[in-house]
C-alpha cells in the first residue's frame, strides 16, 4: 500500500487522488466538529475521540507498519505541541459559541495561511486565477460566518470571546496542515507516519477531559459518551488521514483549500440533522464556497 501512493507522487493520477482525499476530509471534517460540538460538552467529547483514534491506531503503529526513523522523533514531538494547542482553543471556542459560526471562523482563517506558509516551506506557487479562488472561498466562508453571527441569539459578549478564540484556532490549523505535511514528507512510508500520528496525538488530551469530568457537578453517563468517541475517533481517522495523503501526493495548499469545502458540508449537517434553515444567502455562499474551491484546483 505504502509503496503504491509512493508510486502515485507527482503524477497525474495522484494529483485526482488527492483531490478525492481532500473532498474526503472535508466531509469526515464536518461530521467531526460537529460531533465536538453536539450532544456532549467539546472537552470531554474531544478526549474520547482522541482516547479511541489512538487505541485504534496503537496496533497499526507498534505491530503492523515500520517503526519511524530516528529523525522522525522530534517531529513527532512537534506534532504532539501544536495540535494540543489546536484542541484546547478549539475546545474554549466550542464552548463559548454557535457551531455554526466559530466552525466557519476556524475553517476560514486556515486556507489563507496555509497556501502563504506553504509557498514558504515547500516553495508551492499559486497562480493570480488560484488565488482568486482561495480569496472568493476564504470571503464566502467569513460571510458565513457573520451571517450566522447576526441570526444567532446566544450571548453576544461570550460570542465574541468565541470568535477570537475561533481566529486562533484557524492559525493552528494552517500551522498543523503545514507542519503534519513536512512530517509525512520527511518518511519513507506514509503509513508510518498516520499510525504513529493518531497512537502519539490521542496520548493527551484523554488525561486533560477527565480532569474536566471530575470537577463537573453534574457528570454524563460514560457509555454513550464513550460510544460517541468511538464513532468520531473513527471520522477523525478518516479526515485528518486524508488530508495528510492528499498534502504527500500533491501540493499542500491545494489541498488545504479543497479541505475547507468542509464548510459546505458543516451547513448541509446543520440544515439535514439540525434542523436550521439554509435559505437563499447561505445557498449562494455555499455555492462561492464551492466555486472557490474548483478555480483554485483547475487555475
Amino acid at each position: 500500500m505504502s509503496a503504491w501512493l509512493v508510486g502515485l507522487e507527482g503524477t497525474e493520477a495522484g494529483s485526482w487522488l488527492a483531490v478525492g482525499l481532500a473532498l474526503l476530509a472535508a466531509l469526515s471534517h464536518a461530521i467531526f466538529g460537529a460531533l465536538q460540538k453536539g450532544r456532549f460538552d467539546p472537552w470531554l467529547m474531544r478526549g474520547a475521540m482522541d482516547f479511541s483514534y489512538a487505541a485504534m491506531a496503537a496496533p497499526f503503529a507498534l505491530f503492523v507498519v515500520p517503526w519511524p526513523e530516528p529523525h522522525m522523533w522530534p517531529i513527532f514531538g512537534g506534532v504532539i505541541v501544536i495540535h494540543l494547542g489546536y484542541k484546547l482553543f478549539q475546545a474554549m471556542a466550542y464552548a463559548r459559541g454557535a457551531y455554526t459560526v466559530v466552525y466557519p471562523v476556524v475553517r476560514g482563517t486556515g486556507p489563507v495561511v496555509t497556501v502563504i506558509a506553504a509557498g514558504y516551506v515547500f516553495g508551492e506557487q499559486f497562480s493570480l486565477v488560484q488565488w482568486l479562488g482561495v480569496l472568493l472561498l476564504a470571503g464566502a466562508i467569513f460571510g458565513l460566518a457573520g451571517y450566522n453571527l447576526r441570526r444567532t441569539t446566544v450571548d453576544r459578549r461570550q460570542l465574541w470571546q468565541a470568535l477570537g478564540l475561533a481566529f486562533i484556532t484557524g492559525l493552528f490549523v494552517a500551522l498543523y496542515t503545514t507542519y503534519d505535511a513536512y512530517g509525512i514528507r520527511a518518511t519513507a512510508d506514509p503509513l508510518t507516519f498516520l499510525a504513529w500520528f493518531f497512537f502519539i496525538d490521542g496520548l493527551v488530551f484523554p488525561f486533560i477531559s477527565i480532569g474536566f469530568y471530575q470537577r463537573m457537578e453534574i457528570k454524563p453517563a460514560l457509555t454513550p459518551l464513550m460510544l460517541r468517541g468511538a464513532i468520531g475517533g473513527m471520522i477523525g481517522i478518516v479526515s485528518f488521514g486524508s488530508v495528510m495523503l492528499a498534502t504527500r501526493l500533491d501540493k499542500v495548499g491545494e489541498a488545504a483549500v479543497l479541505r475547507e469545502t468542509s464548510t459546505v458540508f458543516a451547513a448541509l449537517i446543520g440544515w439535514f440533522f439540525l434542523r436550521e434553515t439554509v435559505g437563499p444567502v447561505r445557498g449562494v455562499l455555499m455555492a462561492i464556497i464551492a466555486l472557490g474551491a474548483v478555480v483554485v484546483e483547475f487555475g
